[in-house]
């Protein structure tokens, strides 16, 4: 990595030989929408981006909500030569790109380029229709497929054929015969994911262009090249985390990378990383590959699969920290033996085998089942294992994950390229120095608060000294730029842009300090006596983060017992249905727990109250963060400090995020945990990572403000 550099400084609008730099991008972009207007942060952002492009140094950028990061981002990436790869956390921030932001973005620059820019999308093979699995008219598992046992003429019988299951089934051979692409997010209505398994094929399992018959034809593949042709690739965390476990092989060779919602990438390359037996998997393993395997050899697998299911029962669930049992020791033992004895069995495939593709399929499994029982036979320390029983039981696994990625993205997410990790939640506490060692970054030293984190830190100290809160406020928003103090290591600088919004003016951060500390489970009825009254106050309107699923339906069941408000739980509907509804029914509240807490967007006045029932620290049962807390214990720090609030500290800012999503918002945050202003070590940390919202511990000054908005 080359030396330092800050992340300030002007950017020249053309570049040298006349070619148009991001700045003048930016401004055709952003005149191009209808009363737009060129905002400082997103300004700010675009610039520091086109100086790390120029001196390939790697840039951490922290844009709040509002600022615009995806067109800051998009507009400078158009000046690099050759592809320029964006990943995002979810398929759906996915869609949003390629779907309206890039082709918007096409359209206004078109003009300044001289042509237009290209773009593609890139997931994982399993997201594509594959027509050698369609076109297989082989006998599978009865609870993989839907075929039935073989007609005396060969063909294939359909179950129920005129069922759900057989009509979606035909509807994807009719799609097929049209569909350009093959990608399951065009084929409207959908399918179960029990029918789109059974013709799609994961990447472990495809034998490969050159080796299928299908190769020539193949939508995923087809998909690769286009994306080697274009400007700009977007892609998804898990398919950026494969990729760079597998070499790098499948994301086209770049100069640029984007990771954006960049929070997320540390735990999308944990899962990638993870691996994990069950019995059904090796039951299923045993049967697909029965028809290549004398008996004998099919009945070892069969025998390893009821060992480990043996010991999962026996075993209690969580983190195995004295190693493995000597049950599931013995059944990894039995299933290495088996799964080798059957690898053998198959051999190779060869150019004249009459079914390369069942093959590939049997092999692929089997060979994931011997690896996976050797990581956890050789008990790495870089390795934590545990068991996992789902409440319902309904599933029982034993699994593995690496104790930390850090190396992992340090030697496999840099080299050779420059990376952009953009979010509205990088800076945590204050710094970037957190964010940036879960990315495998080195952390910077120290660094005295800038004049404009002083100048907030002053103004914040006035609002809690204040007396009149300030949601009622029709004042204009401004500019909170500068935030944080910029950071910088060997070879990487941040930034904090800020966000368009006046948190201060628009809304309240209240902290219910008089309440009981949590101690049980659900909710305490204090906490759910402060809910009543709060929602009371406003009459509705209210967003409800739970920390358990327990805590969130007694609260629903509260409310529906207290009140005539409509009160919508998360799992009692599809999740899409009940954000619409929140939306459009004005009194109603949407009570849920973890995936509500990143995943709504509601502006307006539909939601002016987000209420948080407990700070989000990971449970003592989540096994990758305890492993990762003792081993910062065992090394002499503290690991709640290094691990738990950390996770914490962005789960939070993500929550307390959904109250202002534009700039006419108003509303309160009211956080039921009175940790969050009487913990002395954690909780001024946890403060410094929200937006700054006016505090107030006082009861009465929330329900105050409340109420006025209740009446507006």
């Amino acid at each position: 990595m080359t030396a330092p550099r800050t992340a300030t400084g002007p950017v020249p609008k053309k570049r040298r030989g006349g070619r148009p730099g991001g700045g003048e991008l930016l401004a055709a972009a952003v005149g191009a929408v209808p009363g737009g207007a060129a905002r400082p942060g997103q300004q700010q952002m675009a610039e520091a981006i086109e100086r790390s492009i120029a001196s390939g140094e790697h840039l951490l950028v922290q844009a709040g909500t509002g600022t615009g990061k995806s067109l800051a981002y998009l507009a400078p990436a158009l000046t690099v030569d050759g592809p320029v790869v964006v990943s995002t956390a979810t398929l759906a921030l996915q869609s949003q790109l390629v779907d309206h932001d890039l082709p918007r973005l096409a359209d206004a620059v078109e003009p300044v380029l001289k042509r237009r820019p290209t773009f593609a999308v890139l997931k994982g093979r399993h997201h594509y229709l594959c027509l050698a699995r369609l076109d297989s008219s082989v006998e599978e598992e009865p609870e993989d497929t839907l075929f039935d046992t073989p007609r005396p003429t060969g063909g294939t019988k359909w179950l129920g054929e005129a069922g759900r299951l057989g009509k979606q089934m035909q509807r994807l051979r009719d799609w097929a015969e049209e569909t350009a692409t093959g990608d399951r997010d065009e084929l409207d209505p959908g399918v179960d994911d029990q029918v789109w398994r059974s013709i799609s094929m994961p990447a472990r399992e495809c034998v490969g262009a050159t080796r299928c018959p299908f190769g020539q034809e193949c939508f995923a593949e087809a998909s690769r090249a286009r994306a080697r042709e274009a400007d700009i690739v977007v892609t998804n965390h898990s398919l950026l985390a494969v990729d760079m476990l597998a070499g790098r092989h499948i994301v086209p060779p770049h100069k640029l990378l984007v990771v954006d919602e960049a929070h997320e990438l540390a735990d999308r390359v944990s899962s990638a990383a993870q691996a994990e037996l069950e019995p059904q998997l090796i039951d299923r393993s045993a049967r697909r590959a029965r028809p290549l395997l004398r008996p004998e050899v099919a009945e070892r697998l069969t025998e390893a699969g009821d060992a480990l299911a043996v010991g999962l029962a026996e075993a209690p669930a969580g983190r195995l920290t004295a190693g493995l049992p000597p049950a599931l020791r013995e059944a990894c033992t039995l299933l290495d033996a088996a799964t080798r004895a059957a690898l053998e069995a198959i051999g190779d495939i060869k150019a004249d085998d009459p079914d390369p593709v069942r093959k590939q399929q049997a092999k692929s499994v089997l060979d994931e089942l011997s690896t996976t029982a050797q990581r956890l036979l050789e008990e790495a320390d870089h390795d934590v294992a545990w068991v996992e029983k789902p409440e319902n039981g309904s599933r029982r696994a034993l699994v593995v994950a690496p104790l930390s990625v850090a190396g992992t993205l340090a030697t496999h997410l840099y080299d050779e390229r420059t990376v952009v990790a953009t979010s509205a939640t990088l800076a945590l506490g204050g710094r970037f120095d957190t964010v940036a060692r879960a990315l495998g970054l080195d952390a910077p030293p120290p660094a005295p608060p800038s004049p404009a984190a002083a100048a907030l830190a002053t103004a914040a100290a006035a609002g809690r000294a204040g007396t009149t809160p300030p949601v009622a406020s029709t004042d204009g928003s401004r500019a909170a730029t500068g935030t944080v103090p910029a950071t910088e290591g060997p070879g990487w600088t941040s930034l904090d842009v800020g966000s368009p919004f006046d948190y201060a003016r628009q809304g309240i951060l209240y902290v219910a300090a008089h309440l009981p500390r949590p101690s049980v489970s659900g909710l305490p009825e204090a906490a759910g006596e402060e809910l009543l009254a709060l929602v009371g106050a406003l009459g509705g309107r209210t967003l409800g983060l739970f920390s358990s699923r327990r805590a969130a339906q007694q609260a629903a069941e509260l409310l529906r017992a207290r009140t005539d408000l409509p009160v919508l739980l998360q799992g009692e509907e599809a999740l899409p249905l009940l954000v619409r509804r929140f939306r459009e029914e004005r009194e109603s509240c949407l009570f849920g727990v973890m995936s509500l807490w990143q995943g709504v967007d509601v502006p307006g006045d539909s939601c002016q109250l987000v209420v948080i029932d407990r700070l989000p620290f990971p449970r003592p049962d989540e096994p990758l963060a305890a492993a990762r807390a003792a081993a910062v214990d065992a090394g002499g720090g503290s690991g709640f400090a290094a691990v738990s609030v950390p996770i914490a500290a962005v789960r939070l800012a993500q929550g307390v995020g959904r109250l202002i999503r534009a700039t006419g918002d108003r509303g309160v945050v009211a956080v039921l945990d009175s940790r969050l202003e009487t913990a002395r070590g954690y909780g001024p940390f946890l403060r410094r990572s929200l937006p700054p919202f006016w505090y107030t511990t006082r009861p009465d000054v929330a329900r105050g403000a409340l109420e006025r908005l209740g009446k507006s």
